[in-house]
């Protein structure tokens, strides 16, 4: 019944992120330092639960101290120990799905709410806990998110990383590594990736973007499970974003060629460093792509 309790609790707060605060309730930023500085021990589970869902709304702060490097990396470490059994899984996956929707006028709190779900998906990866219903519904709030993705910014000095692409393109990949996926759903993932990796409104990635949105297709493209064709048509499309070279000079396009060339580049390098033979196989189709036929 005490179980239940404090669960029951946690539910509510993650239901209520506008009551909530960072630093959570009962701590500040020198304790959240010290947290950090132990390693992010904490003795009990509950504690350890209540902590973690404290921590989401830090994801939205914009000092890049309390976001990055005490609640991701939080959150991170006690998801990859292991910490956290699947009721509280589902409650902070659950949370963070709220923060995707919720107003971010800092601009941070979406993108870190990307970073954390590539975490939970990861755990379902490593120890699945999810239904293939669930599953294919965080399938869906991926691409989703990944579409929605209009704020381009990167780093900025003092408030740090916002990186929207590059977050949503690891939440991605944690899927495209989960064996439950089917075919369909990873062609979903890669038509997804498409859209981004070379945005039609014409912003050139300076910020790594590319090589983050390719791991993803590198993973998809390990698994053997898409036919040539398939690919052959994905690739078609990809480079149809391009558009006709305009007359006149356009700085829209040609940062969209930027950012086709950048990304069809590092997938080829991925593929002839690759000892994958299904991802070897696609050298030729990239190599055409890049010449431009």
């Amino acid at each position: 019944m005490r179980g239940k309790r404090v669960w029951l609790g946690l539910a509510l707060l993650a239901c209520a992120p506008a009551m909530a605060a960072c630093p959570p309730p009962g701590q500040d930023r020198a304790s959240l330092e010290t947290l950090k500085l132990a390693g992010f021990a904490v003795a009990e589970a509950a504690g350890k639960q209540a902590m973690a869902m404290g921590l989401i709304d830090c994801l939205g702060d914009p000092d890049p101290l309390l976001r990055d490097g005490i609640a991701f990396e939080a959150l991170q470490h006690w998801m990859r120990a292991g910490d956290f059994d699947a009721a509280v899984l589902r409650g902070l996956r659950d949370a963070l799905f709220a923060r995707l929707e919720a107003p971010d006028p800092q601009g941070v709190s979406r993108p870190f709410a990307a970073l954390v779900l590539a975490e939970v998906a990861r755990t379902d990866r490593v120890a699945p806990w999810m239904s293939p219903t669930e599953r294919d519904a965080m399938l869906a709030r991926a691409t989703a998110y990944l579409g929605s993705v209009q704020d381009y910014r990167g780093f900025e000095a003092g408030i740090g990383w916002r990186h929207g692409v590059a977050h949503a393109a690891d939440w991605l990949l944690q899927l495209s590594l989960n064996p439950a996926l089917d075919a369909a759903q990873l062609q979903r993932i890669l038509d997804a990736l498409a859209l981004q990796a070379v945005p039609a409104s014409g912003h050139a990635y300076v910020f790594g973007e590319s090589d983050r949105l390719v791991q993803p297709v590198a993973y998809v493209a390990r698994r053997g499970m898409l036919t040539e064709a398939a690919w052959q048509t994905w690739l078609d499309r990809l480079t149809a974003r391009l558009g006709p070279m305009p007359a006149s000079g356009d700085a829209a396009w040609l940062a969209r060629r930027h950012d086709l060339s950048a990304f069809l580049a590092a997938l080829y390098i991925q593929a002839d460093a690759s000892q994958n033979e299904a991802l070897r196989a696609l050298k030729p189709l990239i190599a055409k792509a890049l010449l431009g036929g």
